[in-house]
């Protein structure tokens, strides 16, 4: 486990320093990951997103390229103001670190934020979307990134979904991983969950009848997507108020679910958005 340091910087030379070992699993593994409550962010833009939304930093690695960027130094000095231990590294670390070849020049070890559905207030919101069984990292964060666009609430997880702490996941997110509140629930518990929303349930469903630019969507609005393969099963979308679907008029037979999600949620706050 990550041992805790408070306000500090440490320089690191070798590849076989027990943090880069620790940082290289969380990157890696699921279980390192769950285990520990942290998660790598890779990029300056993360960090400073992070920084700015008030994340819990625990480790803030910075590059040598990065070292004379005031934009990098303002960072680490905010995260170091925090409790974070500032890691001094090399190219060659920082790549063994991250696994890549050609690494970030600025990488942060983030604490983990996950509601459950005790802490939902659906009436302080106005938008959240919740994805049964996402598979895809990628899909997972640009759905994230399109929530914080039209300026969603918050994103629930239902059931055995991707994680959205993987490196892929976040950086798909492009920082708005640190704006959109996350939450997880089972099946169950999300049926109990929708049963008392206040707003419109809305599901795209191959047997939606209703064209989803036709629904008055009442907020706050709960829009259910499903699984990439196998789509919403027929018990959650019983748990949805209105079935829509997306017209589609070529050869295609779906769309992927990142941009079904996208499409719903721009239709949903059209009204709301201006340029």
């Amino acid at each position: 486990m990550i041992e805790k340091h408070q306000g500090a910087v440490k320089q690191i030379t070798s590849h076989s320093n027990p943090i880069v070992k620790e940082i290289k699993g969380l990157v890696a593994q699921r279980k390192h990951r769950n285990q520990s409550g942290l998660f790598v962010a890779e990029g300056l833009k993360l960090a400073t997103d992070a920084l700015e939304a008030g994340w819990n930093v625990r480790y803030l690695a910075i590059g040598p390229e990065a070292r004379n960027n005031p934009a990098a130094q303002k960072a680490a000095a905010n995260a170091k103001a925090r409790g974070a231990l500032i890691l001094e590294v090399s190219t060659a670390v920082m790549s063994a670190m991250t696994r890549k070849d050609n690494p970030q020049t600025v990488v942060g070890v983030y604490e983990q934020k996950i509601l459950s559905a005790q802490d939902i207030d659906p009436t302080s919101g106005v938008l959240w979307v919740a994805l049964d069984r996402v598979r895809d990292p990628g899909n997972l964060g640009t759905i994230i990134r399109t929530v914080d666009a039209v300026g969603g609430s918050g994103v629930v997880l239902v059931g055995d979904c991707t994680d959205p702490f993987a490196v892929e996941a976040v950086r798909a997110t492009m920082g708005s991983l640190f704006h959109v509140p996350l939450a997880k629930m089972t099946k169950e518990e999300f049926k109990t969950f929708a049963a008392k929303w206040p707003g419109t349930v809305a599901a795209t469903h191959l047997k939606g009848a209703v064209d989803y630019r036709t629904p008055d969507y009442s907020e706050p609005v709960l829009l259910v997507m499903g699984n990439e393969q196998k789509g919403l099963e027929d018990d959650m979308a019983a748990a949805c108020s209105t079935l829509i679907r997306i017209p589609q008029t070529g050869q295609a037979d779906s769309l992927n679910l990142a941009v079904a999600t996208g499409v719903a949620l721009y239709e949903i706050r059209r009204n709301h958005l201006e340029l």
